[in-house]
């Protein structure tokens, strides 16, 4: 788990380390009887008979009448160099989750209404000539005191020393300069991409950014509901009947662990349903 600690999820007031928690829900599991597969990736998915069969790349196949998608993503990189080495210690990648490690200090972000909550400073690189958020966060952002913005600036490497991130080597697009920006953290903001690229060559529906497209939403789509004849799909149900998504891999999520944890708890009660009424 990347994310070095947790200071959103309800009933840790004082936060929660990522590994932690990602250790007490794994023996959670385990407590009720759950299976894990260690190093074990999924790299198809097929329907057979009255099952979806999910194979793995060791080659084994699982079959089951109802299945939950629950794939999460991974945070869009840079790919700049130095980027890999520093993530966990200066470069992250949700300010919620770590912007509190950042009381009183400088960073370069995306989130930055947010980050002033901690932070002294905050520079925001945008690459382009202008904001992609929404006109009311960009111009609280323009109007913060503690932001400053600098467009067409695009970071070419993380740099460090101490095993600690230390500044940004910056170039402007438009005028050709480069400098470097000193920083004790840079939250990288560039989108997410889902863990769901098994399932291009599937049924299952995603959206073009490969988010799985889920319950009512299907409707929007030409595809959505081939499936599905007489019946609406259930709530997180996929474009198979069946197959359910949650958490971050579905289109919609607010990408959120309070959130995820409740659509996957959402998600096995509509596959109950499903199961009962099959």
């Amino acid at each position: 788990m990347r994310t070095l600690a947790y200071e959103n999820v309800p009933g840790f007031p004082d936060g929660i380390a990522g590994a932690e928690f990602a250790d007490r829900l794994r023996r959670q599991v385990q407590r009720f009887g759950g299976e894990f597969l260690e190093a074990a990736a999924v790299t198809g998915l097929r329907r057979q008979a009255a099952r979806h069969v999910v194979v793995t790349d060791s080659g084994a196949e699982y079959a089951c009448h109802a299945l939950l998608l629950a794939t999460g993503s991974q945070y869009r990189r840079l790919e700049a160099p130095g980027e890999e080495d520093f993530i966990g210690a200066g470069v992250h990648f949700c300010s919620t989750c770590d912007g509190p490690f950042y009381q009183g200090r400088r960073i370069a972000a995306e989130e930055a209404l947010h980050l002033t909550q901690f932070a002294s400073h905050v520079t925001v690189l945008v690459r382009g000539d202008a904001f992609k958020a929404s006109p009311a966060v960009a111009e609280k952002l323009l109007a913060a005191d503690k932001v400053s913005v600098r467009f067409h600036t695009v970071v070419t490497a993380f740099q460090g020393a101490g095993g600690r991130l230390r500044a940004l080597a910056t170039y402007n697009a438009r005028n050709g300069a480069a400098e470097d920006l000193a920083v004790e953290g840079a939250f990288v903001f560039v989108g997410l991409a889902p863990n769901t690229a098994f399932l291009r060559a599937t049924p299952v529906l995603t959206d073009e950014w490969g988010f799985v497209v889920t319950g009512h939403e299907l409707a929007h789509t030409p595809q959505g509901l081939a499936r599905y004849g007489s019946r609406a799909p259930l709530m997180l149900e996929s474009s198979v009947p069946g197959i359910f998504a949650a958490g971050d891999a579905r289109a919609g999520n607010v990408k959120q662990v309070a959130a995820a944890t409740g659509e996957g708890a959402s998600a096995a009660l509509a596959a109950s349903a499903y199961l009962k009424a099959t």
